[in-house]
């Protein structure tokens, strides 16, 4: 299927024929497609100034850097082109501090089973999918998997070979995994007693996403390292790094670097768009809609017990976990004009724009409740 146009919410293929996206560019497009206010945001930069490489700064640039760390009580922003780009940064940052200040010997870093981290060598490496792995090893030397949520496994895989814990805060290629409530507030305080770096990844969970400004915001916890992307650009590359200030200092100009982050028109159209998505009255609207999605899908869970047999996430990450593989019923809603998609096999996610309207959503829960029973009709 090619898509060829997109209004708000709303897609179409190269047929003509009308979708209603709660995929949105997998959880990027906040603001849907072609939101007008981006469109001028990015007209106003590109009459004045393009690229000028890393070798100098730019006043978007600047401006996005102090709203980032202003908003996450961190120190430094590095931005890139992508989430697996901010990912390879942090992974080269938390070995480094380590080097620094501790020597070589102490490069390890304990990821979940299950997450999903980047495509690149070093975030495919991290990643803790071995399906992913096949046919790429050998993989990066020095990541260690453990159980998501289970904080006991984490505990004993922090040894002093370790400089860092990488997580998604909830994981959303691995089937919208919620933790534990003080799963994170526990490994934070694991990490500050071992003396390690604590990355959240919160390409997928950040920005809005779930409600916050970032999920990490739900669990009470505070990282050393964040790494952005997805709707930092809302479709334009742009990923980001934001770190404090110890570690910042272990990347010293030369030691990591790329060509095209944090250029003039990425970073006006991202400062445009990140101020949007901060507003403590959109994020409100965000949970709002989150939880009447929420109430919508549990509803189906409770009429379809046999086939639908949860409903999770936060916000508007929000996945329903079947008896069945998702796929077909994926496919079917595309049929009936409603874009979704599955991951982990039997997980539907949605992920729709941060503005879908209250309507949308009651006609995507609709047609799924119909799918559900055309897909499985012995099971629903």
């Amino acid at each position: 299927m090619a898509l060829v146009k997109g209004e708000g919410t709303k897609v179409w293929d190269a047929d003509g024929k009308e979708y209603l996206d709660f995929v949105s560019g997998i959880a990027v497009c906040a603001f849907g497609h072609a939101p007008d206010f981006a469109n001028r945001a990015l007209a106003r930069q590109a009459e004045t100034l393009w690229h000028v490489s890393n070798l100098y700064w730019n006043e978007p640039m600047v401006t996005l850097a102090a709203l980032l760390t202003s908003a996450t009580g961190l120190s430094k922003a590095f931005f890139c082109n992508s989430g697996a780009e901010a990912n390879e940064a942090a992974i080269k940052m938390a070995r480094k501090h380590s080097f620094d200040r501790h020597g070589p010997g102490r490069h390890g870093i304990v990821t979940a089973l299950g997450s999903f981290h980047g495509r690149t060598m070093g975030a495919i490496s991290a990643t803790g999918q071995a399906n992913l792995h096949e046919g790429f090893q050998p993989m990066l030397e020095g990541f260690t998997f453990v159980p998501f949520g289970d904080f006991d496994a984490l505990s004993a895989a922090v040894t002093d070979k370790v400089c860092a814990v990488m997580l998604e805060p909830i994981q959303g290629e691995g089937g919208i995994k919620v933790p534990p409530a003080d799963y994170l507030k526990k490994v934070e305080g694991l990490c500050r007693q071992k003396d390690v770096l604590l990355i959240l990844d919160e390409i997928q969970t950040g920005l809005g996403r779930t409600g916050q400004d970032f999920a990490f915001r739900h669990f009470g916890a505070k990282p050393d390292l964040i790494t952005l992307g997805k709707a930092l650009g809302c479709g334009f590359p742009v990923g980001a790094l934001v770190s404090a200030e110890a570690p910042s200092g272990a990347l010293v100009p030369g030691s990591h670097s790329t060509t095209l982050g944090g250029a003039p028109l990425a970073m006006a159209l991202s400062l445009e768009l990140t101020t949007r998505i901060l507003d403590p009255g959109f994020l409100a609207s965000v949970r709002e809609k989150g939880e009447a999605f929420l109430k919508g899908l549990n509803l189906l869970v409770a009429k379809r017990p046999g086939l639908a047999l949860e409903a999770r996430g936060r916000g508007l990450l929000l996945g329903l976990s079947l008896s069945e593989p998702a796929g077909p019923v994926a496919d079917d809603l595309r049929d009936k004009g409603f874009l979704v998609n599955a991951t982990a096999s039997t997980v539907l996610r949605f992920v729709p724009p941060l503005n879908v309207s209250l309507s949308e959503m009651d006609l995507l829960l609709a047609a799924l409740d119909k799918s559900l029973a055309d897909v499985y009709p012995g099971k629903a």
